[in-house]
C-alpha cells in the first residue's frame, strides 16, 4: 500500500515539474517572440503576460495604458527616444498664457524678402512671418503651428513651403520657385502654441476622448460595453490582445457573457468638455483655427523660366525627406522624387494592372483608391462580400484581365461604424500571410485613428508593421510596397480636439522616419492635400484622389525613361 502511495507522491511530483518546466519553455518563447533585429514589441502587464483572449483580469492598478507598459529592446527604446525628440514641439514659457496675449492671426503678418529680386524657376524664395498676439505686441516666443504654400490660381498650380520657427516670435518659410508666371504666397496659422500645449496635453491625458465599444452576444441575449488601448477603475476585462503583434486592446467585461461571446467593434462617441472656459478661447474658427496671414506687402513675385531647361527635368530620387515633395501645375500633380504617368484613360489602368492582386490597407482615405478605382475602371466589378458600407471588407475583380483590388481596414483603434469581429485584423498579420512576388502590389495608409493616442501607440503600429513589411521584402523582394502619408482636413473648435492637423503632421513625421532607408515608396498625400486650392477636407475631392492614384501607379508601372 505504502509503495503504491509512494509511486503515486513520485508521479505528481514529476507531473509537477514537468508543468513548470512547460511554463518556462512557453514564458520564454513568448519573451523572445519578436526579433530585435526587425523592431518587435511586446505587450506585458503588471500582472504577467496576458494571451488568451477570452481571458478576463480582475484589476485594481492604474488605468491599461498599453504605451506605459511596453517591454521594448535597447534598440527600439533608442529609436523611439529619438522619434520623440524629434518631434518634440517648443513650449512658451512657464504660467499660464492670457488669451489676449495669445497668438492672434489678424494682428501678425508676414513680408517676402526681396520681394521686388529677379526670381527664375529653380531659385528658393523666403518669407518672414511676425506674430503677435490680441493687443498688437509682438510675441516673443514659438511655438505656433502655420501652414503655408504659393499658387498661380489661373495656372491651377501650388506647392508647399517649409516652416522654420525662429522661436522668438519669427517664423521663416522657404519656397521652391517650381513654375514660371505670378506666384503668390499665402500663410496661415492652424493653431497658436497656446492651443499647442492644450493639444499636447489631451493627448498624453486623454487618450479615452475617443471611446469605442463591443456587443457581445449568446442567442437572443446581448450586452455592450466599452473598450479602448486604456481602460479605467478596477473592472473586470477583457483582453483582447494580439497574439501575434502584442497590441494591446481591452473591452469591459459583459456583466452576464463570456469574453468570447463578442460578435463587433464599433466606434462609441466623443467625450465632451474636455477644455475650461480659458482654454476653449484658443479653439474659436473664425478666430484663431485656420485662419489667414496677410502680407504687409507685395504677396506674389514674378518667376521668370529656366534657360534651357525646365523644371521637369530636376533629377528625380526618391526620398521621403525632399521638400517640396511636388507641385500641382495645370491640376496634375508633378512629384520632384519620381516620374509621373497620368492615367486619364481606363484602359491605361487596367493594362497596368493586369494579372495583378492589389492589398489596399488602411482607413477611410486608401478606402477611396479602391472606390476610385471601381468606379473608373468599367471592368473592376465589385463582388458583394456583405460587408457593411464604408467599412469593408471589400473586393473587385476583373475577370478578362486577371485584376484582384482588395480593400480591409486596420485593426483598433478604428473609428468606422459597425466592424464584425472576425473581420478585426491587424496590418502586420495580413502583411504575414501574403506571399508576395512581381504581381503582388500593397498599399498602405495608417495614422487618422490614433491621434487621440500618445505618439508611443502609434511607434508600437508603426514598428509591428514595419517588421512585416521587411519581412516579406525579404521572401518575396518584387513585391512593391506603397505608403499613403497623412493628409490636411478642415478644422472646427471640436474636430481639433481629436483629429487636428498638428497631430496629424507629428505622426506623419513620425511615420516617414520610421520607413526611411527601407524598400517602400511614398505618395505624399500631405502636400498634395494642403498644396491643391480646394477646401482641406478629410477625404479629399476626386480631381486629389486621382493625383494620389497617378503617383500609385507610377510606381506600379514606371514610366520608362
Amino acid at each position: 500500500m505504502w509503495r503504491d502511495s509512494f509511486r503515486l507522491q513520485i508521479f505528481c511530483l514529476l507531473m509537477a515539474v514537468l508543468a513548470i518546466v512547460v511554463l518556462v519553455h512557453n514564458f520564454f518563447q513568448l519573451e523572445h517572440l519578436y526579433d530585435d533585429t526587425v523592431s518587435g514589441s511586446n505587450w506585458i502587464t503588471e500582472n504577467n503576460v496576458q494571451r488568451s483572449l477570452s481571458q478576463t483580469t480582475k484589476t485594481t492598478r492604474k488605468p491599461y495604458c498599453g504605451y506605459k507598459q511596453q517591454v521594448l529592446s535597447r534598440r527600439e527604446q533608442a529609436e523611439q527616444e529619438s522619434l520623440l525628440a524629434a518631434i518634440q514641439w517648443p513650449k512658451p514659457p512657464g504660467g499660464k498664457i492670457a488669451f489676449t496675449q495669445s497668438t492672434d492671426p489678424a494682428h501678425s503678418d508676414f513680408v517676402i524678402v526681396k520681394p521686388r529680386g529677379f526670381f527664375k524657376v529653380g531659385d528658393q524664395l523666403e518669407v518672414l512671418v511676425r506674430m503677435k498676439d490680441f493687443q498688437g505686441k509682438p510675441k516673443q516666443y514659438g511655438g505656433d503651428y502655420l501652414q503655408a504654400r504659393i499658387h498661380s490660381p489661373l495656372l491651377k498650380a501650388g506647392a508647399t513651403g517649409k516652416v522654420v520657427d525662429c522661436h522668438d516670435g519669427l517664423y521663416k518659410v522657404f519656397f521652391t520657385l517650381l513654375w514660371p508666371g505670378e506666384v503668390k504666397v499665402s500663410v496661415s496659422l492652424v493653431h497658436p502654441s497656446e492651443a499647442i500645449q492644450v493639444l499636447l496635453r489631451l493627448r498624453e491625458e486623454r487618450p479615452d476622448r475617443v471611446y469605442f465599444k463591443s456587443s457581445f452576444k449568446s442567442g437572443r441575449y446581448s450586452e455592450t460595453t466599452e473598450c479602448n488601448v486604456c481602460l479605467a477603475g478596477d473592472l473586470p476585462v477583457c483582453n483582447f490582445t494580439d497574439l501575434y503583434t502584442g497590441e494591446p486592446w481591452f473591452c469591459y467585461k459583459p456583466r452576464k457573457l463570456s469574453c468570447a461571446s463578442r460578435i463587433s467593434h464599433a466606434k462609441g462617441g466623443y467625450q465632451k468638455g474636455l477644455l475650461t472656459q480659458e482654454e476653449s478661447l484658443f479653439f474659436q474658427s473664425d478666430v484663431n483655427i485656420k485662419r489667414p496671414i496677410l502680407s504687409s506687402g507685395p504677396d506674389s513675385v514674378m518667376v521668370k523660366p529656366k534657360a534651357f531647361t525646365d523644371s521637369s527635368s530636376m533629377d528625380r530620387a526618391e526620398d521621403p525627406t525632399v521638400s517640396p515633395s511636388g507641385y500641382y501645375y495645370e491640376d496634375q500633380w508633378r512629384s520632384r522624387t519620381q516620374w509621373i504617368h497620368h492615367f486619364n484613360k481606363s484602359d491605361d489602368i487596367t493594362k497596368c494592372l493586369q494579372g495583378k492582386v492589389i492589398h489596399l490597407f488602411g482607413d477611410s482615405t486608401i478606402r477611396q483608391w479602391f472606390e476610385y478605382l471601381t468606379e473608373f475602371v468599367p471592368d473592376l466589378v465589385e463582388f458583394n462580400l456583405g460587408s457593411p458600407k464604408n467599412v469593408g471588407p471589400f473586393m473587385s475583380v476583373d475577370l478578362k484581365h486577371n485584376i484582384l483590388l482588395k480593400f480591409r481596414c486596420h485593426g483598433p483603434p478604428i473609428r468606422f461604424s459597425t466592424v464584425f469581429s472576425s473581420e478585426l485584423r491587424y496590418i502586420a498579420n495580413e502583411l504575414n500571410g501574403i506571399v508576395g512576388g512581381r504581381n503582388t502590389v500593397i498599399a498602405i495608409t495608417i495614422w487618422s485613428h490614433f491621434s487621440t493616442f500618445p505618439v508611443e501607440v502609434y511607434i508600437r503600429r508603426l514598428r509591428n508593421i514595419r517588421r512585416s513589411v521587411i519581412q516579406l521584402l525579404d521572401r518575396s523582394p518584387k513585391t512593391l510596397i506603397v505608403i499613403r502619408t497623412a493628409n490636411v482636413q478642415e478644422l472646427g473648435p471640436e474636430v481639433s480636439l481629436f483629429n487636428s492637423d498638428w497631430y496629424s503632421f507629428q505622426l506623419d513625421s513620425v511615420m516617414r522616419k520610421m520607413f526611411s532607408g527601407i524598400a517602400v515608396h511614398f505618395v505624399d498625400a500631405w502636400e498634395m492635400s494642403l498644396a491643391h486650392y480646394l477646401p482641406h477636407n478629410l477625404h479629399p475631392e476626386e480631381v486629389i484622389v486621382k493625383n494620389q492614384i497617378d503617383a500609385f501607379l507610377s510606381y506600379v508601372c514606371p514610366l520608362q525613361t
